[in-house]
């Protein structure tokens, strides 16, 4: 089992996020279209530049695997995980999130693609509880 620990994010780490957004299969399972390197440099200056968002860079022996993002939409603390599909499968996204939301306060959402079952079990060991359906998307809460 990998010892997989969170980070805060470096510079040097974008590249590998930006291919993580540009997998067709990732951007399939998430609904999150990819962007183009302009679009996401600026995604990413905004991410960094807000005081209120909460990003930290997943890695395991000494390799950097992908991110967490916690972020405040309309009045609730969401969160959202990437890695790259070489990891897919492993455990490691559900430890990473296991110690992200350990940093944030409560009740946090995660938005989920119906469709993204492996993601859903993600956050169910994580201990959150599938909620409503919006637009094809399951909100899952953690109190």
């Amino acid at each position: 089992m990998r010892d997989v620990c969170l980070r805060p994010v470096e510079d040097g780490d974008l590249d590998l996020f930006f291919e993580h957004q540009r997998d067709p299969e990732s951007v399939r399972l998430t609904g999150v279209p990819a962007r183009d390197r302009a679009a996401f440099d600026a995604q990413w200056r905004r991410i960094r530049a807000d005081e209120s968002t909460v990003v930290r860079t997943i890695a395991a022996d000494g390799l950097t695997l992908g991110n967490l993002i916690s972020w405040e939409r309309d009045g609730a603390r969401e969160v959202g995980y990437r890695i790259g599909r070489e990891h897919w499968n492993g455990g490691i996204t559900s430890r990473a999130l296991a110690l992200f939301v350990e940093e944030l306060p409560r009740p946090l959402q995660a938005r989920i693609a119906d469709h993204n079952a492996a993601s859903q079990r993600v956050a169910e060991k994580c201990g959150f509880v599938r909620g409503r359906l919006e637009d094809d998307y399951w909100v899952y809460e953690l109190l």
